[in-house]
């Protein structure tokens, strides 16, 4: 395949909250979130993947951890290390200005749980929006038809074949709008240590607090606010955040 059908954007997607319906909700986050993280390519490799290369060596004198919300939130396994405040002022000062001066785009569905009956998927649906909105940013970005990647983290294998599978009726015209779409999967292990996914896991969860308790002072999601797209209106809740059901 020629490389100029490929399109100038890849995407990394992470998730926050379990799939769990009706008394299988939790009642402490009772939310699904899917989070779409839409780079350019030049920019992800010439300036974003090298920034995390180097915040990682001056935290762990390597590059080989990844970055994961609920252990640097909990301060466990690698990120023990932030249990001592002033280390933890300094790393999360460090990992807020990466993310924030990084050039990339966030579109993001929060599913509330409560309001689904069993046999809806809140993974499919937030997935269905999310993909049509990623439609959208590409057609206004560079046009129709070039060909995107959508990197999802590895799951399990059943949960990946599903997710494939739903995946592929969307995008052949299963969808709102009953498009094509010219979006291709591809699944990430977290071994791979791939930097996109690590980034798309620190949006998730601050999308989701922010829906959950929008007056709760809530410092990650001012920075994500800022990277949600906004569309040819320029309202990023209408087309960067979607929250389902109303």
């Amino acid at each position: 395949m020629p490389e100029e059908s490929f399109s100038d954007y890849i995407v990394y997607v992470d998730e926050s909250g379990n799939l769990g319906l009706g008394d299988k909700v939790d009642k402490e986050f009772p939310l699904f979130v899917l989070a779409f993280c839409i780079f350019k390519k030049t920019d992800y490799a010439e300036a974003i993947v090298p920034e995390l290369k180097k915040f990682k060596f001056r935290h762990w004198g390597h590059d080989l951890v990844n970055l994961h919300e609920r252990e640097i939130r909990k301060s466990s396994g690698h990120f023990a290390f932030l249990s001592v405040p002033k280390k933890r002022e300094r790393f999360l000062s460090e990992l807020s200005k990466i993310i924030k001066m990084a050039p990339f785009t966030v579109i993001a569905t929060v599913i509330q749980k409560k309001l689904l009956s069993s046999a809806q998927s809140p993974y499919f649906i937030a997935m269905k929006f999310c993909l049509e909105r990623l439609s959208r940013f590409l057609e206004q970005h560079e046009g129709r038809g070039r060909r995107a990647y959508i990197i999802f983290e590895q799951r399990g294998r059943r949960e990946d074949q599903e997710l494939e599978l739903e995946f592929r009726r969307t995008v052949s015209g299963e969808n709102f709008n009953n498009e094509i779409f010219p979006f291709e999967i591809q699944f990430a292990t977290k071994q791979t240590n791939c930097a996109g996914i690590q980034l798309a896991d620190m949006i998730a969860r601050p999308i989701g607090l922010h829906v959950l308790r929008p007056q709760q002072i809530n410092r990650a999601f001012s920075i994500i606010k800022e990277k949600l797209y906004r569309g040819n209106t320029g309202g990023a809740e209408v087309c960067g955040l979607e929250v389902y059901p109303k």
